[in-house]
């Protein structure tokens, strides 16, 4: 099924994404791009905010659906960098610019490959694919924003594309970012007065660091949290009233967020507010027709540590896609060429090889 043809569009639209600056938020350039692309394909595509999506054309709702689904917004670009961001450089066998591993290659070759399913009348499902926004802040505008509009059609289980060199992540940690504050007495520094609040915060963060949750998953390990940030004290010789810090929460999926949020609070004294109960963990059970045509392609697979849309989706699914996640919000960002025909025929033997 793959022609060479796919890879020099794919490569050709990955060029114009990375021309176009799409921060999150800021997606509205990228998205008209997209747009304009699935045009040339003879394509209709709907639109939710910066959201485009299309369905195939043979769309039967006896059939199942499979979302096939990655992002367009990217981080901004650091100061490090030492080619033009927003221009796709062809060098020997890659090409570099901004978004191009993260996630672009994976966006276009799933729209690749959806291009290339398209007007078949005989699938043994439907193929919605949809380019996403503000994946890069956990955004409420981007693929949730989607989800909730009521315009897509019933999902079974989804495809993200996300650089995982073309392994499948079946399994992904969610986040829960916490915010803590102690309370102490102020007092004054030179006499024996007050409560520490920043001594209050030491034992706790102890504590947090020495607690092991008893679930371990084998495919994620163990829930991992993390005191990222601590702020405290106004002047040197007042003993401070309170202590801040933040706690990073990756869960494994043995554990809803409500249920590490509860164990945290039985071993510290502060106060805990987590700012979003939104970015859940998932994972794919070993015995789905995805899973078991991965293992058929010798594809190998993983749990993933990091954070991607898959955290708001309700459905199944899997994260995999062409490039490497170490490149990902680095300067002078890159993806090889064949990795991008690697991507494309990854996704087209994956749903050739579906059964369902």
């Amino acid at each position: 099924m793959y022609q060479e043809s796919q890879f020099l569009a794919a490569k050709d639209l990955l060029a114009q994404l990375i021309a176009c600056p799409s921060l999150s938020k800021e997606e509205q350039g990228t998205a008209q791009v997209l747009e304009d692309f699935f045009a040339t394909q003879s394509i209709p595509t709907k639109r939710v905010g910066n959201n485009v999506w299309a369905s195939n054309l043979h769309f039967d709702a006896s059939k199942p659906t499979i979302l096939l689904n990655s992002h367009h917004d990217t981080v901004k670009a650091n100061a490090s960098w030492t080619f033009e961001p927003f221009k796709a450089t062809e060098q020997e066998d890659k090409l570099i610019g901004l978004g191009s591993n993260d996630a672009g290659a994976s966006l276009v070759c799933l729209i690749a490959t959806f291009v290339s399913f398209y007007s078949e009348e005989n699938l043994g499902f439907n193929l919605v694919v949809a380019a996403t926004a503000e994946e890069e802040i956990s955004g409420t505008g981007g693929i949730e924003a989607l989800l909730n509009s009521g315009e897509l059609p019933h999902i079974d289980f989804a495809i993200v594309g996300e650089p995982t060199d073309c392994a499948m992540a079946i399994a992904e940690k969610g986040l829960m970012v916490v915010d803590a504050q102690v309370k102490g007495i102020a007092g004054h520094a030179a006499r024996n007065e007050g409560v520490n609040a920043i001594y209050l915060a030491l034992e706790d963060i102890q504590n947090i660091q020495n607690h092991s949750f008893a679930k371990v998953s084998e495919l994620l390990g163990p829930v991992k949290t993390t005191v990222t940030v601590i702020n405290a004290g106004k002047q040197h010789n007042v003993v401070p009233d309170t202590c801040d810090y933040v706690i990073d929460c990756r869960v494994n999926e043995c554990y809803s967020l409500e249920e590490v949020l509860a164990e945290l609070k039985t071993i510290v004294q502060a106060e805990l507010t987590p700012r979003s109960m939104r970015l859940h963990s998932s994972k794919m059970e070993e015995t789905h027709p995805l899973v078991q045509a991965a293992k058929e392609l010798g594809i190998s697979l993983f749990g993933s540590p990091t954070l991607s849309d898959q955290a708001l989706l309700t459905i199944p699914s899997v994260k995999i896609g062409p490039g490497h996640s170490g490149r990902s919000h680095t300067a002078d960002e890159y993806i090889f060429l064949d990795e991008l025909k690697q991507g494309i025929q990854t996704y087209q033997n994956l749903l050739t090889t579906l059964s369902i």
